[in-house]
């Protein structure tokens, strides 16, 4: 006697064809999941190499006055080297970025800019509109012609009573002579107020450049 032929119920067949979509969903649905996953991995590593290169490495700064025209003008961005003063000493001529000097309430700032003109040791005079250090005149070729450098009001850095720089500290002005508060009002500047040295120009785009 032979068995009738097997048939599928449409109920067996439906209920294979639901296991097989929600399978299906189950995977996108995975797939999704982890997709969201990786990216908030993504965005939170971003985030902490930001921080930590803004933290050690490099930050970008603000020019809120015009005390380093022409070289920097009101509204520049630079970006500034944080690793620079632990590989070597501060350099004549940089133009670092330092924490404002304590008690002085000139600007609504917290970071300042200028370019170190004086080093540890050395015995500053102003006289004849210019800086003389330890004696002789500093060229100082970065100013445009017939900017007069004048006595500010801290101290008056005379042949006979020089203004010297302590053992870990420089003194900074402005490139702007008369429009600059710097060390002739607020003195010299301690080495470990120093955030910086800016090395690069990144606005506005048409002055892009390093300093």
């Amino acid at each position: 006697m032979s068995l009738p032929p097997t048939t599928t119920s449409p109920a067996a067949g439906g209920r294979g064809t639901s296991e097989t979509e929600g399978t299906a969903s189950e995977r996108r649905q995975g797939s999704r999941t982890r997709s969201i996953i990786e990216w908030v991995v993504v965005i939170a590593g971003a985030l902490i190499v930001a921080l930590l290169i803004k933290a050690f490495l490099i930050q970008a700064f603000y020019i809120p006055s015009e005390s380093m025209v022409p070289a920097l003008g009101v509204g520049d961005r630079v970006l500034v080297n944080k690793l620079s003063y632990r590989l070597h000493d501060v350099n004549r001529g940089d133009l670092v970025v330092f924490e404002r000097p304590e008690g002085d309430q000139s600007q609504n700032v917290k970071d300042l800019i200028k370019r170190v003109v004086g080093l540890p040791g050395e015995r500053i005079v102003i006289k004849d509109n210019a800086v003389w250090i330890d004696g002789a005149r500093l060229a100082e070729n970065y100013l445009p012609a017939g900017t007069l450098t004048e006595q500010g009001s801290r101290a008056q850095c005379l042949d006979e009573s020089p203004c010297v720089v302590p053992e870990d500290a420089v003194w900074v002005m402005g490139d702007n002579r008369e429009h600059s508060f710097d060390s002739r009002y607020f003195g010299p500047i301690e080495e470990n107020t120093i955030v910086g040295r800016a090395f690069l120009r990144i606005w506005p785009l048409g002055d892009v450049g390093f300093l």
